[in-house]
């Protein structure tokens, strides 16, 4: 008995270590967004400012542009989130249970997609949607990000555990596959659908790299690309670029929390078969 309390308290103490190493950063860019700035770097270093001020949030708020940055980051958010979820399950289901000449080798290519970093298709995009006249534009920023391989292999693995029992019992009620797909397997499916929403939310609303590439004027910009501007070459004002990096993150944070049953459980359940 005393051995089995002895590693319950150091697997006790490991996580409570784990949980200071990443959790850590986060609560001490909290302390710094409501420190004033002369006092940032004051010594010896106080993990708790002596006077809490709003002021920095104040200033994201109304000294910048924020408002129409995080304008711009929603809009491109829901709509990627939104495709992602109904273009990924479709394909996900065409792939899970329809037959159709080259079914295989078309899932592979798709797969095997996945070995191309993505930093290497930033020029030929660019490209692409500069000869289009699509730089600095919603459709810009949003075209690219519309479906993604990894949420159509979640929906695919997933789809591939409901009993067939289901469709055919659908077929032979004269269901076509789209009704089968919108009436029986989407309302199943919440786990997963809620996985790739969670993921397609977060990759959208944090992305920097693609959207610092493809706008060029403060107004196209998101979130990330507008808080980066805060550091120059000389000095960098850390209270408000920490108030602002809290900010961007709290949508994401509230988000996985109210979802994260589902999130785990699509998780899950997609490395399943049946």
């Amino acid at each position: 008995m005393k051995q089995i309390k002895i590693q319950k308290i150091l697997f006790w103490l490991l996580l409570l270590v784990m949980t200071f190493i990443y959790m850590g950063p986060f609560l001490f860019s909290l302390s710094i967004s409501f420190n004033a700035e002369q006092d940032v770097f004051s010594w010896p270093i106080k993990l708790l400012p002596e006077e809490w001020t709003l002021n920095n949030y104040k200033e994201v708020w109304q000294g910048l542009p924020f408002g129409t940055w995080l304008k711009n980051s929603a809009i491109i958010t829901a709509v990627q989130t939104i495709c992602n979820v109904f273009f990924a399950s479709l394909a996900g289901f065409a792939f899970a249970r329809l037959e159709f000449p080259g079914k295989n080798i078309i899932f592979s290519l798709f797969m095997a997609s996945l070995m191309i970093p993505g930093i290497i298709l930033l020029v030929p995009k660019f490209i692409l949607l500069n000869e289009i006249s699509l730089i600095n534009t919603y459709g810009g920023l949003i075209l690219p990000g519309l479906v993604s391989v990894v949420n159509i292999f979640l929906m695919k693995q997933f789809f591939e555990t409901v009993p067939k029992d289901l469709e055919e019992a659908a077929l032979i009620d004269g269901c076509s596959y789209f009704r089968i797909y919108w009436q029986i397997f989407l309302p199943v499916s919440k786990p997963a659908l809620a996985a790739v929403a969670i993921y397609t939310f977060q990759g959208a609303w944090n992305e920097f790299m693609w959207p610092v590439i493809v706008t060029t004027t403060s107004d196209m910009f998101t979130l990330p690309v507008g808080m980066s501007f805060l550091k120059n070459e000389f000095s960098v004002n850390w209270p408000l670029l920490m108030s602002g990096t809290i900010l961007i993150s709290l949508p994401t944070l509230v988000i996985f929390l109210v979802f994260q049953r589902y999130f785990v459980e699509g998780v899950a359940s997609s490395g399943l078969k049946e």
